[in-house]
């Protein structure tokens, strides 16, 4: 009745949503700290991580890009623990609900093929 892809693509959608709602969770968060303390910094990717995890990034990334070089660490991990975590998660959400999305209806001449 149902193809395999429905729960696939609902998966995502659900996901996606989750990222979208903790992104506004954190950028009310960084929207509070703003008016708190009078410095606008965001939370980044490294202090959600230290904050939920009992190891620190750099003690579980660093040996798993060391096969890769060194190139990778510095100017992209690092790069990437240094952006704000409600950009990150609201760009991920979307992609993920984009590629949940139902698909559309086709009309006209593209039902023939």
């Amino acid at each position: 009745m149902y193809g395999g892809g429905v729960m696939i693509r609902f998966m995502l959608r659900f996901v996606g949503l989750i990222g979208i709602a903790l992104a506004f969770i954190l950028l009310v968060y960084d929207g509070a700290n703003w008016i708190e303390n009078k410095v606008a910094r965001p939370t980044t990717i490294e202090w959600v991580w230290n904050q939920t995890s009992a190891k620190a990034p750099q003690d579980v990334l660093r040996p798993l890009v060391a096969p890769l070089g060194n190139w990778l660490w510095d100017p992209v991990l690092l790069y990437f623990l240094a952006a704000p975590a409600a950009l990150v998660l609201a760009i991920l959400g979307a992609v993920l609900m984009l590629l949940g999305r139902k698909k559309r209806p086709l009309i006209g001449y593209g039902r023939d093929r």
